[in-house]
């Protein structure tokens, strides 16, 4: 039998850096953080689909919160991988992400903050988002801070 072949990763491999580029900054998902935002999910929506069957005069309301911890279980499991894979690399002339994304630091406008979350908006108003990070304030000012990009 053959050896099973690695999977290939949804974004592909991360941009190559250019001549006397250096990484400033490694920007990794955090597990914990990926496993609290499912657990986050499966509360709203548990709670959600429990009303509604109790609003809708149900005699086993208990479905609803036990489903929907079960969906999101399995989306969590899923999705971990590539949820996970989605590295950001932070240069002294661009922040390169998943997929081929490439932002100069000069076209950052803004960094936000997204319920943990950063989005980080460009000049010409695209929006590229960083999810599941470990430590979001730190993040959010080691980019602004290369970009020069001020609260």
């Amino acid at each position: 039998m053959s050896e099973p072949q690695p999977r290939e990763s949804f974004y592909g491999s991360p941009l190559p850096l250019a001549e006397g580029e250096r990484v400033v900054h490694h920007i990794r998902p955090d597990a914990r953080v990926y496993l609290r935002a499912a657990l986050v999910l499966a509360v709203v929506f548990g709670t959600l689909a429990g009303g509604a069957l109790l609003a809708l005069g149900n005699p086993t309301p208990w479905v609803g919160p036990v489903a929907a911890l079960a969906a999101i279980a399995v989306r969590a499991i899923w999705l971990r991988s590539e949820a996970l894979a989605a590295e950001w690399r932070l240069t002294d002339r661009r922040l390169l992400g998943p997929g081929g994304q490439s932002i100069a630091l000069s076209a950052i406008a803004a960094v936000r903050p997204v319920f943990g979350d950063l989005v980080v908006i460009t000049r010409a108003g695209d929006k590229h988002l960083l999810k599941y990070l470990a430590d979001g304030p730190a993040t959010r000012a080691a980019i602004e801070k290369a970009a020069g990009v001020a609260r």
